[in-house]
């Protein structure tokens, strides 16, 4: 199982970390030893003081595909899920000013949460589901996929041009606006369409 993640998917997420707004999906991975296991907390890292919380839609693949028409993207998912990329965004921005990957700052052990997954058919319009995380009880980051820069179908058939797409597989689909850091202590919530799929305490 391989975790692929989109960056700046979101315009106002773009906006409030001063990005450029991309021309075509920016792609980064994790590896398996990313996700957090279940019933375990989130430890922040000993080489990071700055990790924020981005919670995002996830996407299931079912079967294999490769260079797979938008079109005929629907066919390769069937569970919507909602999940989190942390990133120690103080690092991030060190790899950033040299030019180089990201993946210290956001592939690290335990970078990961994977929440529970609802069927596609019980959510009804997919470029229109609603989702929120909170810390503490306090919403921190609210958003809708009809804000999404590229949908579903349209990251699953840009990525497949790259990669292999297997069953398993989970696509992180971008953040909406509101990433912060996180401190000991913090517990984070997320529902998608006022189901709570993920609770996770931060350590």
């Amino acid at each position: 199982m391989k975790i692929i993640c989109i960056g700046r998917n979101y315009a106002k997420h773009i906006e409030e970390l001063q990005n450029e707004r991309p021309e075509e999906p920016v792609i980064f991975m994790k590896p398996d030893t990313a996700v957090v296991q279940k019933q375990f907390p989130f430890v922040i890292p000993e080489f990071s003081n700055d990790v924020h919380h981005e919670v995002e839609v996830l996407v299931k693949i079912n079967k294999v595909g490769k260079y797979i028409d938008s079109k005929f993207a629907h066919k390769y998912y069937d569970e919507i899920g909602l999940g989190i990329d942390f990133t120690a965004r103080d690092l991030q921005s060190k790899l950033k000013e040299k030019g180089l990957p990201w993946e210290k700052a956001k592939a690290f052990d335990g970078s990961a949460v994977v929440g529970e997954f609802i069927h596609r058919s019980e959510l009804g319009e997919l470029d229109n589901i609603e989702f929120e995380m909170t810390n503490n009880d306090v919403v921190v980051q609210r958003g809708n996929t009809h804000s999404m820069l590229w949908k579903i179908d349209e990251i699953i058939a840009y990525v497949s041009q790259y990669f292999t797409l297997r069953t398993g597989d989970i696509i992180f689909t971008g953040t909406p606006e509101g990433v912060a850091k996180v401190s000991a202590g913090d517990v984070l919530e997320g529902s998608l369409q006022g189901r709570k799929l993920f609770k996770v305490q931060v350590k």
